[in-house]
């Protein structure tokens, strides 16, 4: 990973076109290619940024040096360093990945051996399928054989929301997979995860762990 804070200002163009003046950033290189530029503030959410797969090019000019990321969308990154404060480069190694409590990790195993309590027709073709980013909690076909993304959480939040885009679009890069949809499990997810999700394209089901363990017999709320 390399971290450099700088005063810089960032310009993107490519869906739509948005700019950054010029300020003290963190500008952020994971080993993966992600390129992420924070603020001082905003908890863990980047200011703008850059997923990979992408080429970073460093260049100057009369201007002085400045970044260029291009996605192979043709989407562009640029990133004007006008002060480097600090410039640093580090081995993170492997990570082991987020561990899941209890209750989650076996809802997510109960879920793997019964799929059909999110949605009708649907098979499982791999629990914690891997991707560059981390493992995807449940991948699925549906009826139609559309690949399902299923992320499970046991409070549902809107990280959990922006975790399975993320994976998404991993996936996405792997053209044998086809179209790919979303959808967001957990025991209760807040309205605001329930509205963000929507707005994503990706479908939410809220489930009773303890009927999915056969010890009620209401019926799963399924919206």
């Amino acid at each position: 990973m390399r971290l450099v804070v700088a005063r810089c200002s960032v310009d993107y163009a490519g869906r739509l076109d948005a700019h950054l003046p010029e300020a003290n950033r963190l500008v952020m290189v994971k080993a993966d290619g992600c390129v992420a530029i924070h603020a001082d503030g905003g908890a863990y959410k980047p200011l703008n940024w850059m997923n990979a797969p992408n080429t970073l090019v460093e260049q100057r000019d009369e201007r002085g040096d400045y970044w260029v990321i291009t996605n192979p969308k043709n989407e562009t990154l640029t990133i004007t360093l006008h002060e480097i404060i600090s410039d640093v480069s580090a081995e993170l190694g492997d990570d082991p990945g987020l561990q899941k409590d209890g209750v989650e990790a076996h809802l997510q195993e109960l879920l793997a051996a019964s799929p059909e309590a999110i949605e009708d027709g649907l098979t499982l073709v791999r629990r914690e399928y891997p991707t560059a980013i981390g493992p995807v909690d449940l991948v699925c076909r549906d009826n139609t054989d559309q690949v399902v993304a299923i992320e499970v959480k046991r409070r549902g939040e809107i990280d959990g929301v922006e975790q399975l885009s993320r994976y998404i679009e991993r996936l996405q890069l792997d053209s044998s997979l086809g179209d790919i949809r979303g959808v967001y499990v957990a025991q209760s997810i807040k309205p605001q995860a329930k509205v963000f999700a929507e707005s994503r394209g990706f479908t939410w089901v809220e489930i009773d762990y303890d009927q999915l363990r056969g010890l009620r017999s209401d019926e799963l709320k399924l919206f």
